[in-house]
């Protein structure tokens, strides 16, 4: 194509497209010919317009266009496509543990497209050994793989013949016999069965003796794998209700999350703690519940107290209350490094304070709370920060408790005025059973009650006259969790 074979754009538009159009082609051909993604140039694009490049150069400049803006877009695009599974190929992915002891069972497996990122990963493992590592092809007897092929990666180094026997000899088998009876019984379709291949990672422990339970375990977790791999397992609405709920095996301990109100925090403001221990100690267990290390506790043994609550509260949410008004970066961190699950501000403290404190909370992934004691009006004050609280606090302070009023108006007006953001809203001051019930029947996410529970001589019955305020607080109350997967 020669110069005089092309018009010149008429707008600036459409002068940007072409642009686009041609530098995208540039950018293909030099990829293709250095094998990675190469930049747009000014004289490789006006080739591809079949201009020269003074000539480009003076459209840019007609059209005040600069080239390196214009064509970024187009290369990050490029960049993007390059990073995307082709869409026609089938990827699927699966996981389940089974069995106790030294020979627990525990499979992940990738099924799918010879020719696709499965088939890749196959022919590589296969062809790329690594010591202590070494895959293998599943079979049911030597001589007798089954269909589709399946390569087992041990998880686990292999470091001698007794490691070795015990995944070339009942894990393999188990492995390939559930392949083999996941097709017989139409788990994986038998029309895929020579276009597809299974990457299996399987875990021997080194440990492992007793061969029966080798295989017994490594047969039900590959054919578990396998089941919901093909039903794409788990559905997100698993995996949110079971977040906040699940205790990892190896970890040992619940990592909650405060997204299924309602709540009831309990406040443990009694500088004593011996009594604070006996108090949590004889609290019921419940998901609902939230351990708030108070002040007082705080400033008589600072917040190391948070390390030593975890002694008897584990796995339970415990918030430090620690009234920041100044330096709220530093507080965040001092209470994180002692295991914190959430901070309290003092909304009476400096708009820039209150946007370090969030800020450095949201950043550590802990939850940023801002108790309005004494702010004359917390709408406006919550407007003036940069991020928002993960918990407002509506609270009447102790000095000033007369009657039940609480200011529960402002839920709603909460509500109202930041109806696109996602907190929750705790109650404060003085709360009992009736006032409780009070604020969760007006939209409050969390009680927060201290001398009510603290100072009980039954803590427990304290407590679970709170527990059964709700129906979504009375179905945690100790819950057996049973494994039903």
């Amino acid at each position: 194509m020669s110069e005089k074979d092309i018009k010149k754009p008429e707008s600036r538009e459409e002068f940007l497209r072409i642009l686009a159009e041609a530098a995208k082609k540039e950018i293909e051909a030099r990829s293709l010919l250095s094998g990675k993604l190469a930049k747009p140039t000014v004289s490789g694009t006006a080739k591809m317009l079949g201009i020269h490049r003074d000539t480009l150069y003076s459209w840019l400049k007609e059209f005040n266009v600069d080239f390196e803006k214009a064509t970024e877009g187009v290369s990050a695009s490029l960049v993007s496509e390059a990073r995307q599974p082709f869409k026609g190929y089938t990827y699927l992915i699966g996981e389940a543990l089974v069995g106790e002891g030294n020979e627990v069972a525990h499979v992940d497996l990738l099924i799918g497209d010879k020719d696709g990122p499965v088939g890749e990963a196959f022919a590589n493992g296969l062809a790329h050994l690594s010591m202590g590592h070494t895959p293998l092809l599943a079979v049911i007897r030597p001589n007798l793989p089954p269909k589709p092929h399946t390569l087992i990666v041990p998880k686990v180094t292999v470091r001698n013949m007794e490691d070795a026997n015990k995944v070339f000899g009942p894990a393999q088998a188990a492995v390939a016999k559930a392949i083999a009876d996941a097709v017989e019984e139409g788990i994986i379709p038998k029309d895929k069965v020579d276009d597809w291949v299974v990457v299996c990672s399987v875990f021997v422990h080194p440990k492992a003796s007793d061969y029966r339970r080798i295989y017994h375990y490594n047969y039900s977790a590959t054919k578990l794998a396998l089941k919901r791999a093909m039903a794409k397992y788990p559905p997100l609405e698993k995996v949110f209700y079971d977040k906040d709920r699940a205790k990892h095996p190896m970890l040992g301990y619940r990592v909650p999350r405060l997204w299924r109100p309602p709540y009831l925090q309990i406040s443990l403001d009694i500088p004593d703690l011996e009594r604070t221990k006996k108090i949590i100690m004889q609290t019921p267990r419940s998901d609902r519940i939230i351990l708030e290390a108070g002040t007082p506790l705080i400033k008589r043994y600072g917040t190391k107290v948070i390390g030593d609550l975890r002694e008897v509260a584990k796995d339970i949410f415990i918030i430090a209350d620690l009234k920041t008004l100044d330096v709220g970066k530093v507080e965040v961190d001092i209470a994180y490094e002692e295991t914190a699950d959430g901070v309290i501000a003092a909304g009476l403290a400096p708009t820039e304070t209150l946007d370090a404190f969030i800020y450095e909370a949201k950043r550590l992934g802990i939850y940023a709370a801002v108790d309005m004691l004494n702010v004359g009006d917390p709408v406006r004050k919550l407007k003036t920060l940069k991020d928002f609280p993960d918990i407002v606090i509506i609270h009447r302070g102790i000095d000033e408790e007369t009657g039940r009023t609480i200011g529960l108006e402002l839920i709603q007006e909460l509500k109202q005025a930041f109806k696109d953001k996602r907190f929750l809203i705790a109650v404060a001051g003085g709360i009992t059973p009736e006032t409780a019930k009070e604020a969760l029947e007006k939209g409050a996410d969390i009680v927060v009650v201290g001398r009510y529970v603290t100072q009980s001589k039954d803590v427990e019955r304290s407590v679970r006259e709170f527990l059964e305020l709700t129906p979504e607080m009375r179905e945690d109350i100790d819950v057996y969790r049973v494994h039903v997967e």
